[in-house]
C-alpha cells in the first residue's frame, strides 16, 4: 500500500506545504514579516496570552521592524490606533519609529496620539530602554512639546488622568515653555510648585473650590478627579449627569452603589401626585436621560467602542442597574455592530470554543488590569453579529470536534454570544468546521472562522494543514468558495496561508468587518491585508 502520508490524497499539489510548528505545537504556516506585523499590531496588548508573553510580543515586534520598511511600520501604528482602537502597541511601534525612520516619525504621531494616556504611553515606553533608548531624544521631545503647546488647559487637564509616567513627570522632563500666563500657572499647579490662583484656568479653579468646599457645584473635570473625594448623593447624580459615554458605561454599579438610581426623598403627596399623573420618579428621569446617552448612535461612534465592552458593560449591570440602562445597552450593541454587513450567498461563521479560547483574556493577563472578556466572549460575540445580519447563515461551534447551540437570529445578538460562549470546552482542531461541511456535502460562499488559530488536535496528514486538506476539498465541489480566518491573538502563524480564496486577518473590533466585506465582494488584491495598510497616507 502507497504511503498515505506522501500520497493522502487530500487537496495534493493544491494544499501548500507546511513552513512552521505554532505556540501550541501544531503545524502551520509562517505569515510574511509586513502581516506578521500587522497581526501583532492589531490584537497585541503587550501582556501575557495563553501561549504566549508580553516580552515574547515586544521581541518579535523589534525582530520584525528589522526587516520592514519604516513607512509600513509608520501605516501600521496608524491602522492599529484608528481603525484597531489599538493603545500600548501604536505607540511602541511609534519608539520603533524614533530609532528605525524618524523621518516617518512626525508624519504619523498626530495620528497615533490622539490622547494624553497615548502620550504617557509612548514617552514611558521612550524612557524604559525597550527600543535601545532611555531618553527622549531631540526629536520625539521636539513631538511631545509641540503636543503640549497644541492643547488647551482643559485638554491638558483631562490628559493629566494617570500615572507611571503622569503628565507631570511628561512635563518634567520636556520642559515646555508656557505661552501665557494661564498656561504658565497650569504648569505650576500640575507640578505642585507654587503659583498664583487667580492665574489658574477657569476650570481648575472651580476644581479647587469645589475640593476645598468653597463651592458646592461639582465642575466638568475627569471622572477620577472627583470619585476620589467624599461626594454626597446629590453630587454623584451630578456626576453621572456629566459623565461621557465611556465613563457612563464603565462606573453603572458605581453609580448605584452611591444611590444614583434611589429615589429621592419626597412626600407621599407628591409620590401619589406622581403616580396618578404619569409623572416618572426622580431616579427615573435620571436613568432615562444615561440610557439615551449609552445608545446614541453618534456617542457610540465617537467612543470608538469595541462590542465586547457592552457585551461586559451588560453582564456587569445588576439588579441594581435600572432595566432601561440595561436595556440600552443591548441597542448600544446593535449599534456598535451595525456594519457588519450582509454578505450574500451561503454563509458559515465557526466560533472556536476550545480550551485556549475560554481561559485567555482577550486583551491579554495584566496585573491588576485584566479584561473579564475572553477570547471566547469575542469570538461568540462576532458569530452572534454575523448571525443578526445573516439571518440564514449556520453557525458552527467547534473545538475538537462541532458543538452544538441553539442560536436565533431573531434573538437579540446578546443572549446569542452568551449562549455560545458558554461551550467552553478541550483540545483546538481549525479542521472540524470544514470537515463537518465536507461530510455534509455543504456548498458555502463565505466560512469565517474566529479563533486564536493555535490548532493543534488535527489528524493532520500529507504536507499541508488538516484545514488546508479538508479546504482543499470543499473548493473541489465549489470552486468560489471563500475562507476567513479571524485571529484574536498575537501570533505569527496561520492554518491557511493567503491566496485568492483565503483571507487572514486580525483584530477584535467591529472595523475588521470592512475587510471582511470587501474580500467577500472581491474588492481585495492579492496582497489582501497588507494592501490595506499600504493604503493609508502617511
Amino acid at each position: 500500500m502507497a504511503n498515505k502520508t506522501l500520497f493522502s490524497g487530500r487537496g495534493g499539489r493544491d494544499v501548500p506545504a507546511v513552513d512552521a510548528l505554532n505556540e501550541a505545537g501544531g503545524t502551520a504556516y509562517a505569515l510574511e514579516p509586513r502581516h506578521a506585523l500587522a497581526q501583532i499590531a492589531a490584537t497585541g496588548c503587550l501582556n501575557d496570552v495563553f501561549y504566549s508573553g508580553g516580552r515574547d510580543q515586544l521581541d518579535a515586534v523589534l525582530a520584525l521592524s528589522r526587516d520592514i520598511d519604516p513607512e509600513f511600520i509608520g501605516r501600521t501604528a496608524v491602522f492599529a490606533r484608528e481603525r484597531g482602537y489599538m493603545k500600548d502597541m501604536p505607540a511602541l511601534l511609534l519608539a520603533v519609529l524614533s530609532v528605525r525612520g524618524p523621518d516617518v516619525l512626525p508624519r504619523v504621531f498626530d495620528s497615533v496620539i490622539d490622547n494624553g494616556r497615548m502620550l504617557r504611553t509612548f514617552v514611558q515606553i521612550m524612557r524604559s530602554g525597550a527600543v535601545g533608548r532611555t531618553s527622549l531624544g531631540s526629536r520625539p521631545k521636539r513631538l511631545v512639546l509641540d503636543w503640549l503647546a497644541s492643547r488647551t488647559e482643559e485638554q491638558l487637564l483631562w490628559a493629566s488622568v494617570g500615572n507611571d509616567p503622569s503628565l507631570a513627570d511628561v512635563v518634567r522632563m520636556v520642559h515646555p515653555r508656557p505661552a501665557t500666563k494661564h498656561r504658565e500657572a497650569f504648569y505650576a499647579w500640575l507640578l505642585g510648585r507654587p503659583h498664583e490662583f487667580r492665574d489658574l484656568p477657569s476650570i481648575v479653579r472651580r476644581y479647587e473650590d469645589f475640593k476645598a468646599g468653597r463651592s458646592f457645584d461639582a465642575p466638568r473635570v475627569p471622572f477620577a478627579m472627583l470619585t476620589a473625594l467624599d461626594l454626597t448623593t446629590e453630587v454623584w447624580r451630578t456626576i453621572a449627569k456629566r459623565s461621557s459615554w465611556q465613563e457612563t458605561r464603565m462606573n453603572l454599579r458605581t453609580f448605584a452603589r452611591h444611590g444614583v438610581f434611589r429615589a429621592t426623598p419626597t412626600t407621599w403627596s407628591r409620590r401619589i401626585a406622581r403616580h396618578l399623573l404619569g409623572e416618572p420618579a426622580e431616579r427615573h428621569v435620571l436613568a432615562e436621560a444615561l440610557a439615551a446617552r449609552l445608545r446614541d448612535p453618534e456617542a457610540i461612534r465617537r467612543a470608538k467602542v469595541f462590542p465586547y465592552q457592552l457585551l461586559m458593560a451588560n453582564r456587569m449591570a445588576d439588579r441594581s442597574v435600572p432595566k432601561v440602562i440595561v436595556r440600552a445597552l443591548e441597542q448600544a450593541m446593535e449599534t456598535a455592530i451595525e456594519n457588519v454587513p450582509s454578505f450574500g450567498g451561503r454563509v458559515v461563521v465557526c466560533p472556536d470554543v476550545s480550551g485556549s479560547m475560554t481561559w485567555t483574556p482577550v486583551t491579554g493577563h495584566r496585573k491588576g488590569a485584566t479584561t473579564q472578556v475572553r477570547c471566547i466572549d469575542v469570538a461568540a460575540l462576532i458569530a452572534s453579529a454575523v448571525l443578526r445580519r445573516n439571518p440564514d447563515a449556520t453557525v458552527l461551534p467547534f473545538d475538537t470536534e462541532i458543538r452544538t447551540a441553539r442560536v436565533d437570529p431573531s434573538r437579540g445578538v446578546l443572549r446569542n454570544a452568551d449562549r455560545l460562549a458558554k461551550l467552553g470546552g478541550g483540545g483546538t482542531r481549525c479542521s472540524a468546521p470544514i470537515a463537518w461541511l465536507n461530510a455534509n456535502r455543504s456548498r458555502p460562499d463565505l466560512v469565517i472562522l474566529v479563533s486564536d488559530c493555535e490548532s493543534w488536535a488535527d489528524p493532520s496528514q500529507g504536507r499541508g494543514t488538516e484545514l488546508m486538506a479538508q479546504w482543499a476539498r470543499l473548493r473541489q465541489r465549489h470552486p468560489s468558495a471563500k475562507l476567513v480566518c479571524l485571529d484574536l491573538q498575537p501570533y505569527a502563524t496561520v492554518q491557511a496561508p493567503d491566496g485568492g480564496h483565503v483571507l487572514n486577518v486580525g483584530g477584535f473590533s467591529d472595523r475588521v468587518f470592512d475587510l471582511i466585506r470587501d474580500f467577500a465582494a472581491g474588492r481585495l488584491s492579492a496582497g489582501h491585508w497588507v494592501d490595506v495598510i499600504e493604503a493609508i497616507e502617511v
